[in-house]
């Protein structure tokens, strides 16, 4: 992975396919996660042609932390990218607790649109229960999290160190009940060991990226989803049991441009992987100006 100087000399970790073009995807992990979650759709995007980057959000990986980061200012680093990598227009693809990410690139004036997978709504909206149909140790995060940042990091030094060493098959049996048959079966079929590589090299350096995403999705985003005007695309599949579909409909509502496609017998994790090369020919064709 390459590493990208900010103007205040904090480092943003980054992959980049090298494709020659001022346009790019820029990719959104999910929490936990870093840039590397991206590399085969980085590989898939280059045999379409496009520019694709992702970045480890700060706080992952080798990238600095922005203490007090929410969804939005997170676009100030989008900007160190973009500027850095001569990038003049893009469209941002977000999973799960990158979604909200994912929108917020919106607001920049040089974004073309989003695509978000599996994203989660807005914690405190008033017409969404947020943990409505979570699992039990969603409601003890989000709990520490609105209790502050000692309150998260002690959770997450008690019951998530051991993902700083997980193997594939600690992840698959750590999902448990929380996946269904499509999400088992890309997990068995050797995703497993991938996530965990992830997961390892996300979480390497201490919890602090994934104590800032928990206190930011507490908090509201920063902008505002109905002022969105730029065409964006939610996906989800009807056997994901780890962001409730509520989710996903909540945010089909709220913002104004979403387009929601519910894919039978596709999980949170499977539907990026069973859908990549579709969800990238959507991408290509939001880069072209052609949705």
């Amino acid at each position: 992975m390459a590493e990208i100087k900010k103007s205040n000399n904090k480092i943003i970790e980054i992959l980049d396919n090298e494709v020659q073009s001022d346009k790019a995807i820029i990719f959104h992990h999910g929490t936990p996660g870093d840039a590397s979650f991206w590399q085969p759709w980085l590989d898939t995007a280059a045999t379409f042609g496009m520019r694709a980057i992702s970045y480890s959000r700060a706080g992952y990986g080798r990238s600095a932390r922005n203490l007090g980061r929410t969804v939005f200012s997170n676009n100030t680093d989008i900007s160190e990218i973009l500027d850095s990598l001569k990038i003049s227009r893009f469209i941002s693809i977000g999973w799960s607790g990158g979604g909200p990410h994912a929108l917020a690139t919106t607001c920049d004036y040089r974004n073309l649109g989003a695509i978000c997978l599996a994203g989660v709504g807005e914690y405190g909206a008033a017409d969404l229960n947020f943990l409505e149909g979570m699992g039990q140790e969603n409601h003890d995060e989000f709990g520490a999290a609105l209790s502050g940042e000692k309150s998260i990091t002690d959770w997450l030094s008690e019951f998530a160190s051991n993902l700083q060493s997980v193997t594939g098959a600690e992840v698959l049996e750590a999902f448990g009940n929380l996946i269904g048959k499509a999400d088992k079966a890309v997990l068995q079929d050797g995703y497993a060991d991938e996530m965990a590589n992830v997961m390892r090299k996300g979480l390497a350096l201490g919890f602090t990226g994934w104590v800032d995403d928990d206190l930011a999705f507490v908090k509201e985003w920063g902008f505002k989803l109905s002022e969105i005007s730029k065409p964006v695309f939610l996906w989800q599949g009807d056997d994901d049991l780890m962001v409730p579909h509520a989710h996903s409909r909540w945010l089909e509502k709220h913002i104004p441009t979403a387009v929601l496609r519910f894919i039978p017998g596709q999980g949170h994790i499977s539907i990026g992987i069973n859908y990549r090369d579709e969800i990238l020919k959507q991408a290509q064709d939001l880069l072209r100006h052609e949705i």
